[in-house]
């Protein structure tokens, strides 16, 4: 279980934003002698991501080339944070279903992508048990998202190319305007 008063002295990690090369590459996967990396990066990472505010984030985000994320639906108060250590999805519902997904690496742009509603998961807790989860609805969009991300795949990949090239050219652009 990760520390709360961790994650509130913790100082965020910066967020990558698109097109960082990272977000594009495959995470390896976590082995043993990476774990006291990974322990220490997860309170700045959930500060980044309460801090943002989202409910998921990969660690390609934060420049971590690992296959790790972590993903919280609790509000202020009531959170409930999940690590997931070499996250794979071994099944998926025939159903889909069609969410708005947004992403913080993406910020401010927002598409609805259609994704199985329901998938099982399998992966390692901080301690190194083999878990699985089902879940559904956005929990389930959630997870695969994240999980995309450890794959080197963005949102906007489930996108048309048209819908896929209008977001980026317009990220592209509210980036520049930042500078």
């Amino acid at each position: 279980m990760i520390d709360r008063d961790a994650i509130a002295a913790a100082i965020p990690m910066p967020i990558l934003v698109a097109p960082q090369a990272i977000l594009r590459q495959k995470a390896r996967p976590v082995r043993p002698e990476d774990a006291a990396g990974v322990r220490d990066a997860l309170p700045r990472m959930f500060a980044a991501m309460y801090q943002a505010p989202g409910i998921g984030l990969a660690a390609p985000q934060v420049g971590m080339g690992l296959r790790f994320a972590i993903v919280d639906l609790g509000e202020e108060g009531e959170r409930q944070p999940l690590i997931l250590i070499n996250p794979d999805v071994i099944a998926e519902s025939d159903s889909l279903a069609s969410r708005e997904e947004g992403c913080l690496s993406l910020p401010n742009q927002y598409a609805e992508v259609i994704r199985p509603d329901r998938v099982r998961v399998r992966y390692r807790t901080l301690d190194g048990t083999e878990e699985e989860l089902e879940a559904d609805g956005l929990l389930a969009t959630c997870i695969q998202h994240e999980i995309d991300h450890l794959e080197g795949i963005l949102f906007v990949d489930h996108l048309s190319t048209l819908k896929r090239n209008m977001i980026m050219r317009r990220l592209a652009k509210e980036q520049r305007q930042k500078r």
